[in-house]
């Protein structure tokens, strides 16, 4: 079944709100439950949520409230009911056996989602191992609710199969999708050793979901990656070659938009994707400035990058959305960064400007060399791989004085450095 199925079933969305968590970041919470649902083409039709000091053991919910659902569920007929966090296999088993309708948490939609958003082999795979991991320990006693799964959200996937009835078969599965990706792993790996013995810079895109990278990997590199207003548009990282407006060359990865408590079977079968994330040269953290909630995005990712050993790689903040960004906005000096909007021609141009500055503070050393005129090669290949500042042609005796930046740890430095 397809993500982009005109299913729109009917949904609840069921929160419940803990001491340590404010109104303001409860209320975002509930929000982006709802963009979740509204990318799994659900249509919420009421939201149910309580106060309380910690969440019922059983239940999670009070059972009082848990009564009120349970009744307005069987009277409005609605499909499907949501909850905000992550429920225990036994939450689960007591929640299905009341309610009158499927019933998944936020973990297994965002898993439905990723289902319907993989395209390579590698990302279904992924997908698959995190599906089965979440599955497994929640078979025994759910009677009721898979026999209410049919089609629709939380299905996709391994869901959609009788995998719940052979409980060795599926650690099989995980055991053989494991050993597949540890093959994609050593790909990886090897790709990255050519392009670091090659010098050949990368620099990944990160942020949070819907922040708008996909968008501004397509400016930047001319390419066509899916884009569209919806949480975690992209699934699958793309890597193109860029070209800084001083001539120099460079990769850059999409990847996969960061999401506050991402789930831990998400991070871990992810891993490798992320890897780009980890061996990049610069990163480029994309922050939705429109976004009310935009200081909380910025922290999971900074968290999230900080759990992937990701924190130390320089990193440049580019603040999307500056056409409308709230008046509350306020951007943050301790870092570096640059205020964009893709709808501004010239932006583009000034965001490639930034990282030419960025990497030559954060990456880059000095150089100034004469370069014999009939070294063209060597001359051709500076344009691309350094960042030339000046060119003085002198007659005699024909060289040219050429004075730029360049990646200490690059073939082409060592090259210069006779030059000198």
């Amino acid at each position: 079944m397809n993500l982009l199925d005109d299913i729109h079933e009917k949904v609840i969305l069921v929160g419940c709100q803990l001491p340590h968590v404010s109104d303001e970041r409860f209320e975002y919470s509930m929000e982006e439950l709802s963009s979740l649902t509204k990318t799994a083409q659900g249509e919420v039709v009421s939201i149910f949520t309580q106060k309380r000091h910690s969440p019922d053991s059983s239940t999670f919910i009070g059972k009082g409230k848990l009564e009120e659902l349970a009744a307005f569920t069987k009277e409005s007929g609605v499909d499907l009911v949501i909850f905000n966090d992550e429920l225990s296999p036994s939450q689960l088993r007591v929640l299905a056996s009341t309610i009158e309708a499927k019933v998944i948490d936020r973990t297994q939609l965002i898993l439905d989602i990723f289902a319907g958003r993989a395209r390579t082999r590698e990302g279904k795979l992924q997908i698959e191992l995190a599906q089965l991991k979440y599955m497994l320990p929640r078979l025994v006693g759910q009677g009721m609710n898979l026999s209410r799964l049919g089609g629709g959200i939380g299905t996709r996937g391994p869901g959609e199969t009788k995998l719940e009835t052979d409980r060795r078969y599926i650690r099989s599965r995980i055991h053989e999708i494991e050993s597949q990706l540890q093959t994609v792993v050593r790909h990886r790996s090897r790709y990255r050793d050519r392009r670091k013995k090659n010098g050949v810079l990368q620099a990944a895109l990160v942020g949070y979901t819907n922040a708008g990278k996909s968008t501004w990997f397509n400016k930047l590199t001319s390419s066509e990656s899916f884009e569209e207003d919806l949480l975690f548009a992209t699934l699958d990282p793309m890597t193109r070659r860029m070209e800084l407006e001083n001539g120099y060359t460079l990769l850059l990865s999409d990847t996969v938009g960061f999401i506050q408590d991402l789930p831990t079977t998400l991070i871990a079968a992810f891993r490798s994707t992320l890897e780009e994330v980890r061996e990049a040269d610069v990163i480029l953290h994309v922050v939705d400035s429109s976004n009310e909630d935009n200081i909380g995005h910025q922290a999971t990712v900074k968290n999230l990058l900080t759990e992937l050993e990701a924190d130390k790689i320089p990193r440049l903040t580019v603040y999307n959305k500056r056409d409308k960004k709230t008046e509350e906005f306020i951007p943050s000096h301790e870092e570096n960064y640059v205020l964009v909007s893709v709808k501004d021609e010239n932006d583009g141009t000034r965001l490639k400007k930034q990282m030419e500055s960025f990497m030559k503070e954060e990456l880059f050393v000095p150089y100034s060399v004469r370069i014999p005129a009939d070294h063209g090669k060597l001359i051709a290949e500076m344009k691309s791989s350094t960042m030339i500042e000046g060119t003085t042609f002198i007659e005699e005796p024909e060289v040219y004085h050429i004075s730029g930046f360049a990646h200490p740890n690059h073939r082409i430095y060592g090259e210069l450095k006779k030059f000198e």
